[in-house]
């Protein structure tokens, strides 16, 4: 009877009974063979990359078995919140392609029938559940302050055993009722701690989901699971929402690894079905000859946003993950180049136990590979919404010039040879500033970068003589007849076979020659393909350039 007035006594307003809240929250109807997982960060700042790849690997468990993946805000700690963090979670998780079923939507309502999907509106939960614990003493109000839990670390330093909370240090663990109604009466703040069952002396053996078999200590010590504020810990909310929610499999850092025995302990306390864990090794980054894990607070690169800002497409980020979730699946994506990467079946036993290295290189390459695969549109589509953001110089142009900017794009996108010269967003603009006239004209006001083996007043006899003979519909092989013809008219090779046979008779060849009708459109020696670019430039701009580049004698 003590328990029962004891549990009164805190928790006089909680009416409501643990079978109230089962009512609510009923097993998810799901074949036994799908994952329920979830996502569930605190909303302290940026999504960090480790936090990304975690993600993918629980939504791919959950949609590859046909089950469920959710968002849960676990916003409790209201010191440690920082504004716009879930936004700003749920932009970064939208623009990566990682699609949650339920959670809390950015019009702030919650989509799903588990929710609420933020921790900070399931207070009333968490009080029901901790009240049945006291009620049934295996949870119990704890008195000690600062003051006092250093005496008890400082007792136990001295005769060399494990710091804590726990057995005979746990100095409120028999408290009666009438001892916390006189300290409650005195207004003594006071957390309440789990009843462990524990003994250090024992372990416990669970199967990990990436690292196998693992034994390690049970856990002993009366955890703290409610605050002095009324907040629950992390430890006991997660658990009671993992229950509810109906998840079936935890992914997360193995920096969590040590947590495993309280939160088996809390499960079992509460009477819970146990999920699945599964640890993963953090995502590691090459600092000169070292590895070390990603620094949120050093690492400009271990956020989620630098990759947006930069302009790497979600999806991209997304494969190169899959990269290193799955060894197997370079080989399959090779088997497989225009398949989407959400047909590839991931396997938490073949994951890296020992912490992937992110490969900055490697990442370029399978991004180069992912645009290559799309459209010109597409690619103007993604471009647009991008720069709109990131590049307002960017967006300006190619939102006036639509049409214009989608065929530049479209140059060189065939399928047999698809381009891949860019592996993010913020590469297109250096690549086709030319295009646009406003970006040329700022270009070629401090002159134009002729190859060194061509002098400027021999550049203006080729150019003069291409602009006479010029005709936009031409075909190909026209176009180039008529460049190797003034090529011969002006003392060039008219092809590399030739030249290479007497170089000194010659000023160069029909290169040098295409060479210096490119510098004169672009001001590069590097572009696409002359001809395409011609005709997507079109027969007014093209003569333009040239009368520019010959000072208006054309």
């Amino acid at each position: 009877m003590s328990n029962e007035n004891l549990a009164e006594l805190l928790f006089p307003d909680v009416r409501l009974l643990p079978t109230d809240i089962y009512s609510l929250y009923p097993p998810r109807d799901l074949p036994s063979s799908a994952f329920v997982t979830r996502f569930a960060p605190s909303p302290t700042g940026s999504l960090n990359i480790g936090g990304l790849y975690a993600t993918l690997i629980s939504e791919r468990l959950a949609h590859q078995s046909n089950g469920v993946f959710f968002l849960r805000i676990e916003d409790t700690d209201k010191k440690r919140e920082i504004e716009g963090s879930l936004e700003n979670i749920i932009n970064s998780l939208s623009y990566f392609g990682i699609l949650f079923d339920e959670g809390p939507q950015l019009t702030g309502d919650d989509k799903g029938d588990y929710g609420p999907y933020k921790q900070s509106s399931r207070m009333q939960i968490y009080q029901v559940f901790i009240k049945h614990l006291v009620r049934n003493g295996l949870a119990y109000p704890c008195f000690c302050d600062t003051d006092d839990l250093q005496k008890i670390r400082k007792s136990q330093q001295d005769i060399k055993v494990t710091t804590g909370y726990y057995g005979q240090w746990a100095k409120h663990r028999d408290i009666t009722f009438e001892q916390a109604k006189e300290e409650i009466s005195n207004g003594k703040p006071f957390v309440i701690r789990i009843k462990s069952s524990g003994s250090s002396g024992r372990r416990i053996t669970y199967h990990d989901l990436v690292k196998g078999p693992i034994e390690i200590p049970e856990n002993d010590q009366d955890i703290v699971i409610m605050k002095t504020d009324g907040l629950p810990t992390y430890h006991f909310a997660h658990a009671i929402d993992d229950y509810l929610m109906g998840t079936t499999h935890v992914i997360r850092g193995d920096e969590w690894l040590s947590s495993v025995p309280i939160h088996i302990q809390l499960f079992e306390t509460l009477g819970f079905r146990v999920p699945q864990f599964g640890h993963i090794a953090p995502i590691m980054k090459q600092v000169g000859a070292s590895k070390r894990k990603f620094s949120k607070r050093k690492d400009l690169d271990g956020t989620a946003e630098y990759y947006k800002e930069q302009g790497y497409p979600g999806i991209s980020i997304s494969e190169y993950f899959m990269n290193l979730i799955n060894s197997n699946f370079e080989e399959w994506r090779m088997a497989n180049p225009y398949q989407s990467f959400r047909e590839f079946f991931i396997h938490t036993e073949k994951m890296n136990a020992s912490g992937a290295l992110f490969d900055m290189n490697k990442l370029d390459d399978i991004s180069k590979e992912v645009i290559s695969r799309l459209t010109g549109q597409q690619v103007f589509e993604y471009l647009y919404t991008w720069s709109k953001e990131f590049d307002s110089e960017l967006y300006s142009l190619i939102d006036k010039n639509q049409d214009y900017t989608v065929n530049i794009l479209n140059i060189g996108r065939t399928i047999d040879k698809p381009r891949k010269d860019y592996s993010k967003w913020s590469d297109v603009k250096p690549m086709i500033a030319f295009f646009y006239d406003e970006l040329f004209e700022k270009d070629v006001s401090s002159g134009y970068m002729l190859p060194t083996s061509v002098n400027f007043d021999v550049a203006k006899e080729i150019v003069l003589g291409f602009s006479k003979s010029y005709r936009f519909n031409n075909e190909k092989e026209v176009w180039f007849h008529k460049i190797k013809e003034l090529a011969g008219e002006l003392g060039f090779a008219k092809d590399m076979k030739q030249y290479k046979a007497n170089p000194n008779i010659y000023k160069g060849h029909v290169g040098d020659v295409a060479m210096v009708i490119r510098v004169a459109l672009t001001n590069r020696t590097n572009t696409p393909d002359l001809f395409n670019m011609m005709k997507v430039m079109g027969e007014t701009r093209v003569l333009s350039r040239m009368e520019t580049f010959l000072g208006g004698s054309i």
